[in-house]
């Protein structure tokens, strides 16, 4: 397997003025060729440090990608690291980038200045790549690191220009490295903290062949996105295999708690459901204020089975639209089963849905004498009956409300995959 370590170079990337979204397409564009990303790096405009680095790398890994550094200015100073570490001793000037430089600033209507003529000079080990988005070239060292075998590519820094400069370095890695496939599958678990996830799975993970890896992905919004990757020495179709095996063996020991078998979501896999089933969904909200009517609405061809919801922020509301008794709310409280049931099967009967979900609770902050901040009441009704559950989250008011929807549409698509199963 080709490994591959990631340089961002620039000051402003270390001080959080810009934001290095460079190295993310990168890795994504070498995962997709079988190209394992090991280490990402950024450091400043500093020689020395741009030229340990870089010697660091070149020692470890078969591809090195710097971006940035590459300016007309004064402290883009990548080239002469370059070409120290590539052994050059003087420089040449490559037609090609010249012709753009000039291409490019004739087209923005700007004088072409001495420093923009330097850009088109490269160390004399340097193969040249034409930048067609920009004046400074993208250059290619190869021969480099301890066993001679390593080869270095500079990008720019400007982001368009950097993803711009990709398919031509993709198959220049292409023509010269021998590459292997990479699969990733991905399992979409909610219910379980990541601790809780990782003790249940434990043994099958223990188990995995030298070859596979699993991540844990975790989100309040998804829950935990189980990431398996294979890396393998085998052919490839025998690794496919051998991966869904593991994946049909984790999905059984998961069980419920698994609602994807791809990158997806909860709004997603739900929807789904409903569709797939010809039925179709309400909501009644309160403390989660629209945010399951959003997620549910965010899905494309919701309208086939999402009919509306109530956002019944008020107790008023709650009474005169969903129809909850004014004696439930007194003795039982906002915050209760009593309430959560009622606003569910309330909504229910006004949109005249096959399912509704309900929330009730205190995203905060504070809480009252009887329930403490992050605590929400769940229901979900049904053709055969309501079930309500209750839920306490520890976290900031926009996390809670995120919480609070999330663990809603899951509560709601447990109910539903029990009905659909009598």
């Amino acid at each position: 397997m080709i490994h591959a370590s990631i340089v961002t170079i620039g000051d402003e990337i270390l001080i959080g003025q810009v934001l290095d979204t460079n190295s993310r397409a990168i890795a994504g564009a070498l995962e997709g060729m079988g190209i394992h990303t090991t280490r990402m790096l950024s450091i400043g405009d500093d020689a020395q440090q741009i030229e340990e680095t870089l010697l660091s790398e070149l020692s470890r890994a078969d591809i090195v990608l710097t971006t940035g550094g590459l300016g007309p200015t004064k402290d883009d100073i990548t080239k002469a690291v370059l070409a120290k570490v590539s052994g050059s001793r003087g420089y040449y000037e490559h037609p090609g980038q010249l012709e753009m430089v000039h291409k490019i600033l004739k087209s923005r209507g700007l004088d072409v200045l001495p420093a923009n003529l330097l850009q088109a000079q490269v160390p004399e080990k340097a193969e040249v790549i034409v930048n067609r988005l920009g004046t400074a070239p993208i250059m290619v060292f190869r021969g480099l690191g301890a066993t001679g075998k390593a080869t270095l590519y500079s990008l720019p820094g400007v982001p368009h220009e950097a993803t711009g400069a990709l398919p031509a370095v993709l198959d220049d890695i292409r023509a010269h490295q021998p590459l292997s496939p990479i699969f990733h599958r991905n399992i979409m678990v909610y219910g379980l903290a990541e601790s809780a996830l990782s003790e249940k799975i434990a043994p099958w993970e223990d188990a995995l062949p030298a070859d596979m890896h699993l991540a844990y992905l975790p989100n309040p919004l998804t829950g935990i996105r189980l990431r398996l990757s294979c890396y393998p020495e085998s052919p490839a179709e025998e690794a496919e295999k051998r991966m869904e095996a593991q994946l049909q063996a984790l999905e059984a020991l998961l069980g419920p708690l698994v609602y994807a078998t791809e990158d997806s979501n909860l709004e997603t896999a739900l929807g789904r459901l409903f569709k797939e089933n010809g039925l179709t969904v309400s909501a009644a909200e309160s403390c989660t204020g629209g945010e399951i009517a959003h997620l549910f609405t965010s899905v494309p061809g919701s309208s086939a089975y999402f009919l509306g919801s109530v956002t019944s922020y008020a107790v008023s509301v709650k009474e005169k639209v969903l129809g909850v008794p004014a004696s439930v709310i007194e003795e039982k409280g906002v915050v209760s089963s009593e309430v959560a049931a009622a606003m569910a099967e309330g909504v229910r009967r006004l949109t005249g849905s096959d399912y509704a979900v309900s929330t009730t609770g205190l995203a905060g902050p504070g809480g009252d004498a009887f329930n403490p901040e992050g605590t929400v009441w769940i229901a979900a009704a049904g053709p055969h009956g309501t079930r309500t559950q209750k839920y306490v989250y520890k976290n900031d008011r926009k996390r809670n409300i995120e919480r609070f929807s999330a663990t809603a549409l899951d509560f709601l698509r447990k109910l539903l995959l029990e009905d659909l199963s009598i």
